[in-house]
């Protein structure tokens, strides 16, 4: 499989992820609000949060369906996701109350499943930004 196919499929899972994600959000703002009020670590911010997490997921998607930003939405989305499992770890690691605020289908995975799944997805993350850097390096020294 050609290295910018595996950049765009992964390009693809994350945009679809973080709309998923920013979506189910947005459509119970509400709840999502609370539940983040809910969490030990961002109750004084969780207004800011609230609107803050969807908005980021989708400015990040857009990056990632651009061509010329994909990189910087790859970057983007190693950031958001490694900002997201390391707040699951701190939640599993020191919290005793763990709410959920998580929307959709990934509202019915565990605490340490959503650990899990969110590594892969750091991953991921991580994976098209070597393949997209070695690719864009490339393509720098062949106009040089």
């Amino acid at each position: 499989m050609k290295k910018n196919t595996i950049v765009e499929i992964i390009a693809a899972l994350l945009v679809f992820l973080f709309i998923y994600a920013a979506l189910s959000k947005l459509l119970d703002l509400d709840k999502f609000k609370y539940q983040l009020g809910q969490s030990p670590f961002i109750t004084n911010i969780s207004w800011f949060a609230a609107w803050a997490i969807p908005l980021g997921e989708i400015l990040v998607s857009v990056a990632l369906l651009i061509r010329r930003t994909r990189l910087a939405g790859l970057y983007l989305s190693f950031f958001l996701m490694l900002l997201f499992t390391g707040y699951i770890f701190m939640m599993l690691r020191y919290s005793s109350y763990l709410p959920c605020s998580c929307g959709g289908v990934l509202s019915v995975m565990s605490w340490k499943q959503h650990f899990v799944f969110n590594l892969i997805f750091t991953g991921l993350s991580l994976l098209g930004i070597a393949i997209e850097n070695t690719r864009t390096n490339k393509v720098i020294a062949a106009m040089q």
